[in-house]
């Protein structure tokens, strides 16, 4: 029976074991494994091999066609064509009737000229395709830096985490110290309570800090398609060197490098590229509009396998081959302006489709410059916050020793407390927001 509890135990607490394990995740991997779990990524991907799937049908159809077909057909039953012949009691039957009709046709047609219809179709559709490739691209872009933002927003959440305990730590210290002088005789029981009370709103902002970090570990885990009770181990740092541009520059760099940064942007960028082929693909599809005002012109052939066939008289009830080649031409004279109207329709989207893109350029342009400058912003901050800090931790231990002197109140100690906190919290998230503001400049320059 014991042997039966301790089995049941260790099943029970397999699970648990299981939850406890962590996963190390640099950004590297996180960005490769929310690439091949990322279902929008694969939709993206499903919609390019559509493209290209439809640029194979719409080439095919400038090729010849070959159809083969066969039929049985059961005809009613009439008397047989008779001729009566001048002195002959017996007509003369000229053609006997069969009611059993077998036919078997392979076909061929080629298009010769479709007054360029089907040239424009086929240019269309290529650069529709090219331009689904960089709408992949663009989307891989967006999905990229979404894995970042969630994977430095986890380690902020977990560094303010780790503030917010040795905060409670700090202010536990100092209610030791305060009750102790208060036992002395030497404070009285309000600063007790003053340090009490501290020490609770520190242990919130903790209980808040960890939630906070719960939340975005899921969100990161949901991201990069692990499950969501997955607990992992960011290994890539903020200040590592993977973390940062290759180029660190100066407000007086940015400035001077802004236009080449520019252009380099408007090559590269995904979207735009993706707007110029489908401008391309639309001039060509006003190409494909006109094609109605041009004759269209085929050359089709069949080769016939008929029992009976007509073409042989008299009929005779056996199969017979026999074939045929023209060239057939077609010009639509009058269609109430239906040529007209699709000409226009296909100049209306081209207009739009240039519209499309200049709004993208001026979206670019705006992106690649406040990306810019919020990452000499960035920088500015993350100089002031690390300095802010260090004069914070300065602050705290004088504050404590002359508090230890009996010099200064427990009030100062606890401001100070609070003064530290908030420096460092600023710190960890000015050095977060150094990264994103990299990350950030990298996708609006296409890279």
């Amino acid at each position: 029976m014991l042997r039966k509890y301790c089995a049941v135990a260790v099943i029970l607490v397999m699970p648990i074991t299981a939850l406890a394990q962590k996963r190390t995740l640099s950004l590297e991997d996180a960005v490769a494994a929310g690439i091949e779990a990322s279902p929008g990524l694969h939709a993206s991907r499903m919609r390019l091999e559509s493209s290209v799937a439809k640029s194979r049908e719409i080439e095919a159809s400038r090729l010849p066609s070959v159809k083969f077909g066969g039929g049985y057909t059961r005809l009613s039953e009439v008397p047989p064509f008779e001729v009566t012949v001048p002195g002959s009691p017996v007509p003369f039957v000229v053609s006997e009737n069969y009611f059993n009709n077998y036919s078997l046709r392979l076909g061929l047609q080629q298009p010769l000229f479709t007054g360029f219809r089907l040239q424009a179709g086929v240019e269309s559709a290529r650069f529709l395709e090219r331009s689904a490739g960089q709408g992949l691209e663009k989307d891989r872009a967006d999905f990229v830096f979404a894995v970042k933002n969630a994977y430095w927003g986890l380690a902020r959440a977990r560094e303010f985490e780790k503030i917010s305990e040795e905060n409670v730590r700090q202010v536990g210290e100092h209610l030791k110290d305060v009750r102790a002088f208060f036992e002395q005789g030497l404070l009285t029981r309000n600063e007790v309570l003053r340090a009490e009370l501290e020490l609770s709103n520190a242990e919130l902002s903790r209980f808040d800090a960890r939630s906070a970090a719960a939340l975005a570990l899921t969100s990161l885990n949901s991201l990069i398609g692990l499950p969501l009770e997955t607990d992992v181990e960011l290994t890539t740092l903020a200040e590592s060197p993977t973390s940062r541009l290759p180029i660190e520059e100066t407000a007086l760099e940015v400035t001077a490098n802004s236009t080449a940064l520019l252009e380099s942007a408007l090559a590269d960028r995904p979207e735009l590229r993706s707007a110029d082929f489908r401008i391309k693909a639309s001039e060509w599809g006003v190409k494909a509009a006109r094609a109605g005002f041009y004759p269209q012109v085929y050359l089709s052939g069949n080769y016939y396998f008929l029992r009976p066939n007509p073409r042989y008289m008299p009929a005779l009830d056996s199969f017979k081959r026999t074939w045929d080649l023209g060239i057939s031409v077609s010009f639509d004279i009058w269609n109430w302006g239906q040529t007209k109207s699709q000409a226009e329709q296909a100049k209306a989207q081209l207009a739009q489709a240039r519209d499309a893109r200049q709004i993208l350029e001026d979206q670019a342009v705006l992106e690649v410059t406040q990306s810019r400058m919020m990452l000499v912003q960035a920088r500015e901050r993350m100089k002031l916050a690390a300095q802010a800090a260090g004069q914070a931790e300065e602050n705290l231990r004088v504050t404590r020793e002359r508090f230890q002197q009996g010099v200064v109140l427990s009030t100062e100690v606890l401001d100070s407390d609070v003064a530290l906190l908030r420096a460092r919290t600023n710190r960890t998230q000015a050095a977060i927001d150094l990264v994103l503001a990299q990350a950030r400049l990298e996708k609006a320059l296409g890279r």
